[in-house]
């Protein structure tokens, strides 16, 4: 699954736009402010949308030089309700791959994501590396030295969860949300279950207790 991190200032616009790139199977991460995006950048992200004029101090120049001290080639989208020659050669300095100028339409926005996203994934194999095990997320294979690890398609799913997230901590709620839905209704020990028969299979991952919380993948 892909994650775009989306900063909008809009609160209205940021949820709608959030909800359309959902129903298109992308992950969002999203943000209605330059400080909290800044705070975000490090982390695994395959495209930002950006827009340029933001509420606080922080704008979204800001956030795509940020963005390209640690990523050079992640792709940017900057929207603005400015339409003006001079941003879109600022955005395209700073290393943007796109531009659009509100009002626009969130089905157009969606439709040029998936465009940057083909071209720039479509032949990359996405293999993350943990201790000997390598996870391939497209093929969903896990290898430990060449030998793959029989994973259902939950212990998979919490495994992508741990190993594209490493330190951060995730409350069992959390982990229920996000491998069974918001439509689950039952104990949260399914989740314990879970993380126990993940262990078991990858002895090697570091898949700490937050007692009375819930879990974190160092």
């Amino acid at each position: 699954m892909y994650k775009i991190c989306l900063v909008e200032d809009e609160e209205n616009l940021n949820n709608l736009i959030k909800s359309y790139l959902e129903r298109e199977n992308y992950e969002v991460v999203n943000f209605y402010n330059g400080n909290d995006a800044i705070d975000y950048v490090g982390n695994e992200v395959h495209l930002w949308i950006l827009d340029i004029m933001l509420g606080d101090n922080v704008t979204g120049y800001d956030i795509i030089k940020k963005i390209r001290e640690t990523d050079k080639d992640v792709p940017v989208i900057f929207t603005s309700a400015r339409d003006q020659d001079i941003d879109k050669i600022i955005g395209l300095e700073l290393g943007s791959d796109d531009y659009i100028t509100k009002p626009y339409s969130s089905k157009e926005l969606v439709l040029r994501v998936g465009r940057i996203i083909e071209r720039v994934y479509k032949n990359v194999t996405r293999v993350k590396e943990y201790e000997t095990y390598k996870i391939d997320e497209d093929k969903r294979i896990c290898l430990d030295i060449e030998k793959e690890i029989n994973l259902t398609t939950l212990e998979f799913d919490l495994l992508l969860l741990f190993i594209n997230h490493k330190n951060k901590s995730f409350s069992r709620d959390d982990i229920l949300k996000y491998i069974w839905g918001d439509d689950y209704f039952g104990s949260d020990r399914v989740v314990d279950d879970l993380v126990r028969r993940l262990r078991k299979k990858m002895p090697k991952l570091h898949i700490g207790t937050i007692y009375g919380f819930g879990y974190r993948l160092s």
